[in-house]
């Protein structure tokens, strides 16, 4: 979603969620502040990211891999 920051990359997760009662789906998204050692993760990539120590307010996950490059 953006990569601003230094050293930090903002990550949209996206999942669908069945309402109980209209039987619908919906999309849930929700925001992680992801801490990018290298600055290598850019606006459109999809990347994979894991849990780790916290390095500040908002940011507890760590980039592992970048899986697909944006166009």
């Amino acid at each position: 979603m953006s990569d601003k920051m230094d050293k930090t990359v903002v990550v949209v997760l996206e999942r669908l969620v069945k309402h109980p009662v209209y039987k619908k789906y919906i999309k849930r998204k929700k925001k992680y502040a992801i801490h990018d050692e290298q600055n290598s993760a850019r606006t459109g990539d999809t990347v994979r990211f894991m849990e780790a120590r916290p390095m500040s307010k908002s940011k507890r996950w760590r980039l592992i891999e970048i899986i697909d490059r944006a166009k």
